[in-house]
């Protein structure tokens, strides 16, 4: 009898642990198919539509890209949406919803209303979500802020949660948004089974938060490093049960070494960070894999989308891709592991050989949900600020002195000389200078700046100032004021006089807006010598400047607080923080007072130009293909450059510059 109850008892026992198994755990060999659907650098393009010259443009916009998701999802039935940061900030609209007309409390930001309608499952947290200060930011993420005194305002975010890992609170250290999140999801395997996964989703944004937005985020906060913080936390979260754990890293891919400060870190968070399933990568507006960029890298594929053996994608900005990351999933009875996985992109606006443009319909339900805020946005942007009797354009602002940088410069310097007088008077002996580099000559597919002569409105200012900076100023010697030209000097390659074959004047992978250039004194930069000693030339009214002697050099809360690294630049040099108004403002209010701009006053002025050198070959740059470009040129009295040929789908032009006039 005892022995036919125990092994009853044994018997039941094993049926539940059976049981159990069935329930919790899959068998070993199964597999799964997992889509990881990806946004990253959606800047609030929520619309087709560009407000800085009020007309569609259906190369972005998350309206198509939701079409695209929808397919992806009928293509993948097992799938995961996620953002991956730099989402409430980069167009008028956003500047609208942050500044002009606040969104208010119990309202969701037009672009998590329509990312809500899409179901997303998780969010990120990028550099520009601090753009506009925590406390809007704690707002508008609703309850995902997690600490500081900007949490707890229980206003309405997005209807999914946003996690970064990286950045704490300076108060307690606790970390500022939950650094993850484990969700609970059903998938069906190849065999056609439910299969409970544990999806662990961390998130990470670049550590050089604490420099670009030094203003919002000094005291308040404080950083880890990427692949620090996932050091941390991702053991963690898989001692906490996620079977697989996706990270969204606000970040880019580079080999340079790896430090607590590195803002492209994907390579070392793959290479480094044992438990990491996939990564989702972004901050760089790049595409990745494309079989183009990042070729050649070790350890890289760029074909399949594997970096250090990792999974991983990236899919451009604004809207004009989205990234399908397919995990191949197989569970060895322990661990899921990835098998033959890839990256794919799918764009919104393709272009054949002929330049014909193939494009992605909009789903109708996204321009709907924003109807409101799209049209009150519209009427921010068209309202007038003055006339203007020339054309203002960004065409050829890296080759020469232009009109476009002038009126920068000028708003700038007119609003420090002000300042000074009325706040600094123990500096109204030292020499203004201002320092503007152009942010839309189509570095990574932003296009141009193109202002028609007549009416000036805000969306044209906005559109020649894309960025929400404020104005700071910096006390600097003429030796650091050097230096800061010899690193926007960088903007181009090295050109051997000697050699026939074309060479190319600008590189590309240098970002336009760190090509500053200073206005207050005379500088030539000579091209055929190495970086850091280009500069030459440099004076002030006719003489050479004195290194030793200080000068005021008015920029932007990035440039100031040490952004793009620039060597004497680090914060501790600012003597003027304009208290928030912004750089755009700023020329808003200039432009106003002026009434009307004219070349007489406001056209460019030649105070730099390049070292003359004659060149046995060609020298190239690109700019835009419109056929009306050259009439800019001589507006400017560029004389040294001429069209060489424009490319055959008409995304540019290439131009030839005579570096020996």
């Amino acid at each position: 009898m005892r022995v036919s109850l125990l092994a009853s008892l044994i018997s039941s026992t094993l049926v539940l642990a059976a049981c159990n198994n069935s329930d919790d755990t899959p068998a070993a060999g199964t597999k799964l198919d997992l889509a990881v659907l990806q946004t990253t650098d959606l800047h609030a393009n929520v619309l087709s539509y560009d407000y800085y010259k009020t007309t569609d443009d259906t190369t972005l916009g998350f309206e198509r890209t939701a079409t695209l998701i929808d397919t992806a999802r009928k293509e993948n039935p097992n799938n995961l949406l996620v953002d991956d940061g730099d989402t409430i900030q980069g167009t008028s609209l956003s500047d609208f919803q942050a500044q002009i007309e606040p969104v208010k409390c119990d309202s969701q930001l037009a672009i998590h209303k329509v990312m809500s309608a899409m179901k997303y499952d998780a969010g990120n947290i990028g550099n520009h979500e601090f753009n506009y200060g925590l406390k809007y930011l704690g707002q508008i993420a609703g309850n995902s802020m997690k600490a500081g005194p900007e949490a707890g305002q229980n206003c309405k975010g997005p209807d999914f949660p946003l996690v970064t890992s990286n950045v704490n609170n300076a108060g307690d250290s606790k970390p500022l948004f939950a650094p993850y999140v484990i969700l609970d999801r059903t998938f069906k395997s190849a065999d056609g089974k439910d299969v409970q996964l544990k999806v662990g989703i961390i998130g990470f944004t670049p550590p050089g938060i604490m420099d670009w937005d030094k203003r919002n985020l000094e005291g308040k906060v404080s950083v880890l490093g990427i692949v620090d913080a996932a050091k941390k936390y991702v053991p963690e979260m898989k001692a906490k049960g996620a079977d697989i754990v996706v990270a969204l890293a606000h970040s880019g891919i580079s080999t340079a070494d790896y430090s607590s400060n590195m803002e492209n870190a994907v390579y070392y968070l793959a290479k480094d960070v044992p438990g990491i399933t996939a990564i989702v990568s972004g901050h760089s507006h790049s595409f990745f894999p494309d079989g183009k960029n990042y070729a050649g890298i070790k350890n890289v594929d760029n074909v399949k989308g594997l970096v250090n053996g990792v999974p991983t994608v990236m899919s451009g900005f604004w809207g004009n891709t989205l990234g399908v990351l397919k995990l191949n999933l197989e569970f060895d009875g322990k661990v899921w592991k990835t098998n033959d996985s890839k990256g794919e992109l799918k764009s919104v606006s393709t272009k054949d050989a002929a330049g014909v443009a193939t494009v992605v319909p909009a789903k109708a339900e996204i321009a709907k949900l924003v109807e409101k805020e799209h049209q009150g946005t519209i009427k921010y942007v068209n309202a007038g600020v003055g006339k203007s009797e020339y054309r203002i354009s960004s065409f050829f602002t890296q080759v020469a002195p232009t009109a476009a940088m002038r009126l920068i410069n000028l708003a700038q310097t007119d609003y420090a000389t002000k300042f000074v007088k009325a706040n600094l008077p123990q500096y109204a002996s030292l020499p203004i200078l201002s320092a503007a580099a152009p942010f839309k000559v189509n570095f990574r597919g932003s296009g141009f700046t193109d202002i028609a002569a007549g009416d000036v409105a805000i969306k044209n200012i906005a559109d020649l100032y894309l960025y929400p900076n404020t104005l700071q100023a910096v006390k600097i010697n003429g030796a650091t004021v050097k230096l800061w030209l010899e690193k926007s000097a960088e903007q181009f390659n090295q050109i051997d006089p000697s050699k026939v074959a074309d060479q190319n004047l600008i590189n590309d992978k240098f970002p336009s807006y760190n090509f500053d250039q200073i206005d207050g004194i005379t500088y030539e930069i000579d091209v055929t010598k190495e970086k850091g000693s280009r500069i030459v030339n440099l004076s002030l009214n006719g003489k050479a400047i004195d290194l030793k002697a200080d000068f005021i050099v008015v920029t932007n809360n990035y440039r100031a607080s040490g952004g793009g690294g620039f060597a004497g630049l680090d914060g501790s040099q600012i003597v003027i923080d304009s208290g928030g108004d912004a750089n755009r403002d700023i020329i808003v209010k200039y432009v106003k007072e002026q009434k009307t701009l004219t070349l007489a006053k406001q056209g460019p002025v030649a105070n730099w130009r390049f070292a003359k050198v004659k060149i046995a070959g060609k020298v190239l740059f690109e700019s835009s293909a419109d056929t009306s470009a050259l009439s800019v040129a001589a507006q400017e009295k560029i004389s040294n450059i001429a069209l060489d040929s424009t490319k055959a789908d008409k995304s540019a032009s290439v131009f030839s510059i005579d570096l020996s006039k």
